[in-house]
């Protein structure tokens, strides 16, 4: 832009001398020009890099983890009554529900208020840290929990997954206690 605000203004005495043997020099290579414009200056470069080193990516955290449902009320019923989440934000009409979680994080259920852009429930998973496996199985198991195959053991944790009222794939994970 300053060279474009220069142009504008009447160029001094020493600057309209040189300009005719600047534009015949610049005539003589015009392809060295040309890569001379196209090549950012090194300055250039290092801040581009530098200000990409600082602020990193534009994603800070994980807002939400958001799962699609068709039935809010059965997927309330779900996350409150067998899981013992405490419902936080809703819309009246049960097309958003939000789950604070206790360590942090943050659950959202949601229905879409037009079935033509409504995905279909299930594309997601979430893993829910949990402080006994066992005991939360065999509580799952005894309300009729879908579950998707047998514990699975970890290097230094032990899952479950399982489906919730929706089809939603979900990981109960424990961390080894020793």
């Amino acid at each position: 832009m300053k060279r474009n605000q220069r142009s504008s203004k009447a160029p001094p005495a020493k600057a309209k001398a040189k300009a005719p043997a600047a534009k015949a020099k610049a005539k003589a290579t015009p392809a060295k020009a040309k890569a001379k414009a196209k090549t950012p200056p090194a300055k250039a470069k290092a801040k581009t890099k530098g200000k990409a080193k600082a602020s990193g990516s534009m994603l800070q955290k994980i807002a939400f983890t958001m799962f699609h449902v068709t039935d809010p009320k059965r997927a309330r019923a779900f996350y409150e009554d067998l899981l013992g989440l405490t419902r936080g934000l809703a819309s009246a009409n049960g097309g958003w529900t939000e789950y604070d979680l206790p360590g942090g994080g943050c659950l959202a259920l949601f229905r879409h208020p037009d079935p033509k852009f409504a995905r279909p429930s299930g594309g997601a998973s979430v893993a829910f840290e949990v402080a006994d496996l066992d005991a939360l199985n065999t509580q799952l198991k005894a309300a009729g929990v879908s579950y998707q195959g047998d514990v699975v053991h970890g290097p230094r944790c032990r899952m479950s997954n399982i489906l919730d009222s929706e089809g939603n794939s979900i990981v109960l994970h424990q961390l080894d206690r020793s």
